[in-house]
């Protein structure tokens, strides 16, 4: 199966001097195309910033991310740009619109800084992924006329504009209701199944359960991790009643 982030003994601090602290502990992992991987564990215990790592949103201290092979360490600044701007997706737990434009706008801004020749093509995607995920209706109210979900939803449109390998969200459904919750989550395993790797931190157990593969950290380190056979997908009460009682063994 084809890899498409690598991390290979990651290392990050945070702060300086007495007051630093290790984020990430030597951590390992792979992703492979079409997986789809939660990650859980208590605050404070590197989630986030293994995300940040792995999608080449923050430096680390040492190690290697390696993105289809390539150390994105050693990528300019440019290229490092291009890589996010075109094989990676990430959604924030609070979606990052710009209030002065209209939904439809903020969804294209990204691919327009990158490609300003095509816009009538790639408004037309815009559209495409948008009645998708079912706010089509939207694409001209202001980012103050829509609930938090729809909101988080065209941050998720956003972010498949390119048509990213992977996608990652930190903690995309923490700010949402739980009828909203479950949209989101819908859209992201109909992402998922069509063949993009997901990768999410989460506290949610139900969040989790989407899940093929949930790894859990602690004290910057992954020290636990369970993996669901395709076979368990539909069955998810049986899958949280596990997730949950690995939460509590390992305190989270």
């Amino acid at each position: 199966m084809k890899q498409i982030v690598t991390g290979e003994t990651i290392v990050k601090y945070f702060g300086k001097g007495g007051e630093r602290v290790k984020a990430l502990d030597k951590v390992s992992l792979q992703i492979n195309e079409g997986e789809f991987i939660a990650v859980m564990g208590p605050s404070g215990s590197g989630k986030s910033t293994l995300l940040f790592a792995l999608s080449g949103l923050d430096g680390i201290d040492s190690g290697k991310v390696m993105f289809e092979g390539r150390d994105i360490s050693l990528l300019s600044e440019h290229e490092l740009a291009d890589l996010r701007r075109t094989k990676i997706g990430f959604v924030f737990q609070q979606p990052t619109l710009l209030k002065n434009l209209n939904i439809l706008d903020n969804i294209l801004l990204p691919a327009w800084r990158g490609n300003r020749k095509n816009t009538l093509q790639i408004t037309e995607k815009a559209r495409k992924i948008m009645k998708r995920a079912g706010i089509a209706e939207l694409e001209k109210r202001d980012i103050t006329q829509v609930s938090g979900g729809q909101l988080q939803r065209a941050g998720i449109c956003r972010a498949l504009l390119s048509g990213p390998e992977i996608i990652f969200g930190d903690e995309p459904t923490g700010a949402l209701n739980s009828t909203s919750a479950q949209e989101v989550m819908s859209l992201f395993s109909e992402i998922n199944r069509e063949g993009t790797a997901v990768m999410l931190v989460t506290h949610d157990a139900r969040v989790a359960a989407a899940a093929e593969r949930i790894l859990f950290m602690s004290d910057g380190k992954i020290v636990s991790e369970i993996r669901f056979p395709q076979s368990a997908g539909r069955d998810a009460g049986n899958k949280i009643r596990k997730i949950t009682a690995k939460m509590q063994e390992i305190d989270i």
